[in-house]
């Protein structure tokens, strides 16, 4: 008889400040990719326009307008993103605004973080004392790689849980958090996760490639980006 433990992972994150950068500065450790003008360093998906000094798309989908780009509802979903590709592990910070019920996005390196007017479409229910209504709130999303992620019948392990597989005679039991479970799949796999904080609250884990670009999407209502910026991480 032999044990397969699979460990937890704890990650510790920190508050998100809730000091404001003025658009264009760079924080300590971060450059800005927005440098609150103009579209400049940002490409329209399937677009061949340069936007370099640009202040909006063709379609005027995005704008820019007092020191932030403006996502505006259209025809459509629409995505702007960053012409720079990131493969390096990474911090992303930025801050947002939502008008009432707004739907809106953040890619990293393709797959979407939905942001959202989240409090007024009864969603997110930990943010309800945290989300300030029609104001600035922050996002803080930090890119890592190497970061184990163990599934026990399609469901994730948290770092809180205890999960012990044992084999004997061929046969597998197992125990979650001292329970006896039916394990019918077991997956642990490397990955890259981004890790997402809305004013200091953690949304999600998301699974991201090994490199891509940040994006900006334009659906359902007015939606204002600002302080974007990026550090790389060693």
């Amino acid at each position: 008889m032999r044990n397969l433990w699979l460990p937890s992972l704890v990650v510790m994150a920190g508050l998100v400040s809730a000091t404001r950068v003025p658009a264009g500065d760079t924080e300590p450790g971060f450059t800005s990719l927005f440098n609150g003008k103009d579209l400049t360093g940002w490409v329209y998906k399937g677009s061949k326009d340069d936007l370099t000094g640009k202040t909006e798309t063709a379609d005027k989908r995005f704008t820019v307008e007092n020191g932030a780009i403006v996502a505006q509802e259209g025809k459509g979903i629409k995505d702007l993103y960053t012409v720079k590709s990131f493969s390096k592990d990474f911090q992303l910070k930025m801050e947002f605004r939502a008008s009432l019920k707004s739907d809106s996005g953040v890619y990293v390196r393709g797959p979407q973080l939905q942001v959202r007017d989240y409090v007024r479409r009864n969603e997110r229910p930990q943010l309800k004392s945290k989300f300030k209504d029609d104001d600035w709130n922050s996002l803080d999303i930090t890119v890592k790689a190497g970061v184990i992620v163990s599934k026990v019948n399609g469901k994730d392990l948290a770092a809180s849980d205890a999960f012990e597989l044992s084999i004997k005679n061929g046969q597998p039991t197992a125990k979650l958090n001292g329970k006896d479970v039916d394990v019918k799949d077991i997956s642990v796999k490397n990955s890259i996760i981004a890790k997402c904080y809305c004013n200091g609250i953690f949304l999600e884990d998301m699974v991201v490639p090994v490199a891509g670009g940040i994006g900006l999407q334009a659906e359902t209502g007015k939606f204002e980006f600002r302080n974007i910026r990026v550090k790389e991480l060693p």
